[in-house]
């Protein structure tokens, strides 16, 4: 009689149970693996880039400041995640928290969730009606809101539609995002806002005034976002610079400044103090051309500044006449950003300011005067009948060198004088390189180098595919059909074939 023999099971209950324990071991040591290298990463790590337009490079201004923050700072990007500029944003806050984990960010799109919104307007308070794509900077109580708004330049670019129709279109040219934030961290950080003074009563411009030619309301929002402080002044009387002033500001004086103001404004720069002195064409005499005899002139010359009392031309070098585009810089802090580029200064009737040449031998201690912007060197005097060229300075840049054994109250004299005040006005200041320049004087006479090399505008480059409708519908039907039927062929021939 045959016996059958039964085979013997596949896997025993010892085989099974020895293959779920190397499982559970095994995921057990991927999971291991992974919370170390996360662990691991947070200061050592290595990233990779498919090319360098997916890496966001941080300046070395931004990342000196980064590297110096101590206070955890909360950043809430008040977004709406549609935006054109959100992922721009989101990624280069993510380079600051990556560079300096004590920031941290939080995302509030306010169009979806409205709990936190309300949370944050809370917090903030902000306006429901004004106040959207907001990216706000805390740090101890301290809080400063960037206006989406404010992150990028725009241009009105001119397209067709599918109906060849004209449109025009807003276009972003430059990404700000990262000079923006940069002030809005220096301001959060720092204890204490610097103090600036801007001297009245001589006819200078107004801080206050929205006038689009004299009014300096724009200029005094450049020194409010770099956390200066900046209030009027007059001197006469009693009044003398308070002993907190890091900047005294002199925009444009139209009419004389009496002895007395001007003995505090000497003793001031003396004491090691930091001075923007802007002087314009109001001050000559429009028949005779003389200068006014502001009394600022004699001061500087002390110094080896030379303000001349002229206006220049330069037609070669002119949008509308009586304006001229400089362009023309030597090295300096002041002015190194502007040189290379496309922008430069826009001078409005500019008087000459240059180093006063002195024959005699100049002592070591004594001030170092940089001439650091010029015109062309086919430039006239306005009313030279004979318009011989030259080429003339128009901003000077100068420094006091330290005196051994000696300690001024104030630090070391800085100064910055220029032939124009109404290229800082609200109307000139967003020509060309003009409010860059201001940012950069003052950050230099305030001693901010790190401001001073930092970031800038970013070129922000858009990529476009042009296709025409028949183009549109073949895409369409590779991306909807053949790619897609391509992965059910191969899986319907490895089923056919394991089937067999």
């Amino acid at each position: 009689m045959a016996t059958h023999s039964q085979s013997a099971p596949s896997f025993s209950p010892w085989r099974k149970l020895s293959i779920a324990c190397n499982l559970v071991l095994l995921v057990a040591l991927v999971m291991a693996v992974v919370v170390m290298v996360n662990y691991l990463s947070r200061e050592c790590f290595w990233r990779f880039h498919a090319g360098a337009r997916t890496r966001i490079q941080l300046s070395r201004g931004t990342e000196s400041l980064l590297k110096s923050i101590t206070n955890q700072v909360l950043v809430t990007l008040y977004y709406d995640k549609t935006d054109p500029l959100y992922g721009t944003v989101k990624d280069l806050l993510g380079e600051f928290s990556i560079a300096n984990p004590r920031i941290l960010v939080q995302t509030v799109d306010y169009t979806r969730d409205a709990g936190a919104a309300q949370k944050v307007k809370a917090s903030y308070k902000l306006d429901a009606a004004s106040d959207k794509n907001l990216v706000i900077f805390d740090c101890e109580k301290r809080s400063w809101p960037v206006r989406g708004d404010e992150l990028a330049k725009y241009v009105i670019e001119e397209l067709r539609n599918d109906k060849q129709e004209r449109v025009l279109q807003r276009k972003i040219t430059a990404f700000l995002g990262e000079t923006a934030f940069y002030q809005a961290l220096l301001g959060v950080t720092s204890p204490k806002p610097l103090h600036a003074c801007f001297l009245t009563g001589h006819g200078e411009h107004n801080l206050e005034s929205g006038d689009q030619r004299l009014g300096y309301l724009k200029f005094a929002s450049i020194l409010a976002q770099r956390n200066i402080r900046l209030a009027p002044l007059g001197l006469l009387g009693t009044n003398a610079i308070p002993a907190d002033c890091n900047l005294l500001i002199i925009a444009g004086p139209a009419t004389s400044i009496s002895d007395a103001e001007l003995a505090k404004i000497e003793r001031y720069l003396n004491e090691g103090g930091r001075l923007l002195a802007l002087f314009n064409a109001s001050s000559l005499d429009e028949r005779t051309g003389l200068d006014r005899a502001i009394g600022l002139e004699k001061i500087l010359g002390k110094w080896g500044i030379r303000v001349g009392d002229v206006i220049i031309s330069d037609p070669d070098n002119s949008d509308k006449g009586s304006d001229v585009i400089v362009s023309a810089f030597t090295t300096h802090p002041i002015v190194n950003p502007l040189m290379g580029s496309k922008t430069g200064l826009d001078l409005t009737r500019p008087r000459p300011v240059g180093k006063l040449n002195s024959k005699s031998p100049q002592p070591a201690d004594a001030p170092r005067v940089e001439q650091v912007a010029f015109s062309s060197p086919h430039a006239f005097i306005d009313g030279d009948p004979n318009k011989e060229p030259h080429q003339f300075p128009f901003i000077v840049a100068v420094e006091k060198g330290a005196i051994k054994d000696v300690i001024t109250e104030r630090g070391t004299t800085r100064m910055v004088v220029a032939g124009d005040s109404v290229f800082l006005g609200n109307q000139e200041i967003d020509k060309l390189g003009n409010r860059d320049f201001a940012s950069y004087a003052v950050d230099w006479l305030l001693e901010r180098t790190q401001l001073v090399q930092g970031p800038g505008p970013k070129p922000f480059k858009t990529f476009k595919i042009v296709m025409t409708r028949s183009e549109l519908q073949s895409a369409q039907w590779v991306l909807l059909g053949a790619f897609p039927g391509v992965v059910l062929t191969l899986g319907g021939l490895v089923w056919l074939r394991r089937r067999r």
